[in-house]
């Protein structure tokens, strides 16, 4: 019951924490090449 628990919201703490992280990074990515670094200051 414990140990299957615990693992049951790792995965899905890692899974939603990877999307998010992921979502993230591409809205990061995305985001310079529109406009300059020292613009966005």
């Amino acid at each position: 019951m414990g140990i299957s628990n615990v693992w049951f919201y790792t995965i899905v703490i890692v899974a939603i924490g990877h999307v998010i992280v992921g979502f993230i990074y591409l809205m990061y990515k995305l985001s310079p090449k529109k406009k300059d670094k020292k613009e966005n200051e």
